[in-house]
């Protein structure tokens, strides 16, 4: 499941940017296909971040989250090569993780 996350994870000065694509369809279950019939409900209900193992934060979505999402924030305990992990969990059970090391940009 390694292509369906993708993590980047740079530190400069003391601050670590932190970005993550998530690729997914989210459907909302309002959409209806070429025939006619409703496209049913498929979206991540929680996206977890660990750092170095510990739980940093958990992120809880619902369908209107866009489809492929990308987030970012600025983490201030990270150091370059600690390893930030990625897992999220969809409404279907479908789940999916990836981990990355945080790397010194210059």
């Amino acid at each position: 499941m390694s292509n369906e996350i993708r993590i980047r994870a740079a530190h400069r000065q003391g601050i670590t940017d932190l970005r993550v694509l998530i690729r997914h369809p989210m459907e909302t279950g309002n959409r209806k296909d070429s025939g006619g019939r409703n496209i049913p409900e498929h979206f991540i209900r929680t996206v977890t971040l660990r750092l170095n193992g510990v739980l940093l934060t958990r992120l809880h979505w619902g369908p209107g989250v866009s489809r492929d999402p990308l987030f970012g924030m600025r983490l201030q305990q990270a150091r370059p090569g600690d390893r930030i992990e990625v897992l999220w969990i969809d409404n279907l059970g479908n789940q999916g993780s990836e981990t990355a090391v945080v790397a010194e940009q210059k």
